[in-house]
Parts: C-alpha cells; sequence; structure tokens
C-alpha cells in the first residue's frame, strides 16, 4: 500500500508540474527570448520556494506543538495517581437505618411546619380579642359608630 502511494504521488507531481510548467522548446529561440524564459522560470521558482518555505515553517511548529503537548501529558501522567476505592458493603440493617431516618427527619420537619401554623393561628386569634375587648369598652358610642358607618 505504501509503494502505491508513493507511486500516486509521483503522478500527482508530475501532472502539476506539466500544468503549471509547459513543455520546453529551445530550439529556434533568440537570446532575448532565451533570457525572458529564464527570468520567467526564476519567478516561478521563487513563488514556489516561498510557498514551500512557508509550508516547513508551520510544520515545524506544529511538530513542536505536538511534542510539547505529548511532553506535558507523559508529565502529567506520573504526577497522577488514581486512588483506590474500597468495596464497601453495607449490612442490610445500615441500610434499613439510612432509609428510616429519612423518613424520621421528614416527620421532624413536618411536625416543625405543624407548630408555626399553630402559632399563627394563636395570633390571629389574640388579634381578634383584642378588638372585641376595644369594642366592648367603647359601649354604646363605638356601636353607634359602626351601625352609621355600615350604613
Amino acid at each position: 500500500m505504501l509503494a502505491a502511494e508513493k507511486e500516486q504521488n509521483k503522478r500527482e507531481k508530475d501532472n502539476a508540474l506539466n500544468e503549471r510548467v509547459p513543455p520546453l522548446k529551445l530550439s529556434g529561440l533568440s537570446v532575448q527570448e532565451l533570457q525572458d524564459l529564464c527570468k520567467d522560470l526564476h519567478r516561478k521558482i521563487d513563488v514556489v520556494d516561498e510557498a514551500r518555505y512557508d509550508l516547513e515553517v508551520k510544520v515545524a511548529k506544529n511538530e513542536s506543538e505536538i511534542q510539547s503537548q505529548t511532553q506535558k501529558i507523559w508529565d502529567l501522567k506520573g504526577t497522577m495517581n488514581r486512588t483506590k476505592l474500597k468495596r464497601v458493603k453495607k449490612s442490610s440493617d445500615a441500610m434499613f437505618g439510612a432509609l428510616t431516618e429519612s423518613k424520621l427527619s421528614s416527620k421532624a420537619d413536618f411536625k416543625a411546619n405543624l407548630k408555626t401554623v399553630k402559632k399563627e393561628e394563636e395570633k390571629k386569634e389574640e388579634v381578634t380579642d383584642w378588638r372585641k375587648n376595644v369594642e366592648a369598652m367603647s359601649g354604646m358610642e363605638g356601636r353607634k359608630k359602626l351601625f352609621n358607618a355600615n350604613q
């Protein structure tokens, strides 16, 4: 397979060169035409060399990045130790105890909420009792005011 890939790469390279560089016909050319042809070929070589140089720099940069990342991975592998977990078996009594504790705590919460509701009801009763006492103390005048306000 490797030989087939090399052969394929060689064919692609030949095809690319044939497309970019036409076959040379040097016979019958004047000196000026040969000089122009050489200048044109040098310009094309310069462009290709710059592109090749840019690609080589990018490849080298990527290879150094890969190498540094690989080194970091190896460094981290050495420092990171996985803790070994111990298998713990709970007895059936312990599991039952854990289940009942959660139910008992919910009952305690319910009782606490019930006590606060009772306290709020007692406060409301105290307020209504205070109003009754005020009306009783005010006597007939308080009742007349209420009677007139309702009409």
